[in-house]
């Protein structure tokens, strides 16, 4: 074959699978997307795509040669990037998707100092916990908490975030430290994402099922609420650590302190994302990368 001509517009509607998804990774129209993988499979002689109305799927012939132009245009990519690496400035947009106290009191913090290294990169945070379409709403990548579903993106971890009970002194004093998880039924409760708490026994992970006054998917307002006496917050240990060094929150149940969950960079593909994007993922893995060693 005398041209490469076609193969990065073929991977692409590969991965997106869509021609008017690949188009906009790509920043062209979709009908040279389409004309581009057209004219491939002309000079293959081939069929790489079975087209329907609803869904485009690699034939096998498609998936054999997909399976080998993968590599060759991340290669490409990478010798393109690698040239000029040391002389390289940084601009364009970086969009984050966001949500929870996590990422407004730490990853909020780190990104501002990413864009004091690179002055032409304009940062947008959208502080929101739904679920995003990474190309529709031209997302670079998001920061999520908990246990991720397998769909296809790519995550990279941030942090582990352990978990830790709380209370405030007034609390206590007026209604009693509970000295078990199962005593837990018997108190007020702040609940945030559930009421099903995971905490960590001798034997085996032991669920308690809580109930409360004060409901709230705002980690900060759960906080303030638990601070005020309302309830008993159960909360990763790093929302709570200004509460616990100030006094306003007590621990409790620390025997009983579960894992909890960890925090996510997550993203739909490294091979679309710009530089920009790519250079901010890794800078906060790095700025991170003590956070257990710290005793977040």
């Amino acid at each position: 074959m005398n041209s490469f001509e076609g193969i990065i517009e073929f991977v692409a509607v590969a991965e997106t699978q869509g021609f008017s998804a690949a188009a906009k990774q790509l920043s062209c129209s979709t009908s040279h997307v389409s004309r581009q993988v057209s004219r491939l499979e002309d000079r293959l002689g081939v069929t790489l795509f079975a087209r329907s109305t609803r869904q485009i799927n690699l034939t096998d012939a498609g998936q054999l040669y997909y399976s080998q132009c993968r590599e060759l245009v991340t290669g490409l990519e990478q010798a393109n990037e690698g040239l000029n690496s040391q002389q390289i400035t940084l601009s364009g947009t970086l969009r984050v998707s966001a949500a929870g106290g996590f990422a407004e009191e730490h990853v909020a913090p780190a990104l501002m100092q990413f864009a004091k290294l690179y002055p032409e990169v304009t940062i947008e945070m959208d502080f929101n916990s739904r679920m995003v379409n990474f190309i529709e709403d031209g997302i670079d990548f998001a920061i999520r908490y908990g246990a991720l579903k397998d769909s296809g993106l790519v995550a990279r971890k941030l942090v582990d975030r352990p978990m830790a009970a709380v209370a405030s002194r007034d609390y206590l004093h007026r209604f009693g430290e509970p000295t078990h998880p199962n005593q837990l039924k018997q108190h007020s409760c702040i609940i945030t994402n559930n009421d099903h708490w995971q905490f960590a026994s001798e034997s085996k992970p032991l669920s308690v099922r809580v109930h409360g006054r004060w409901k709230s998917n705002n980690s900060n307002a759960a906080i303030a609420a638990c601070e005020e006496g309302l309830g008993i917050a159960y909360m990763p240990k790093s929302s709570l650590a200004r509460g616990l060094e100030s006094g306003t929150l007590f621990p409790i149940l620390q025997d009983f302190w579960g894992p909890g969950n960890s925090s996510w960079i997550v993203y739909q593909n490294q091979r679309f994302l710009p530089l920009r994007a790519r250079l901010a993922i890794d800078y906060l893995v790095s700025y991170f990368a003590d956070w257990a060693q710290a005793g977040k």
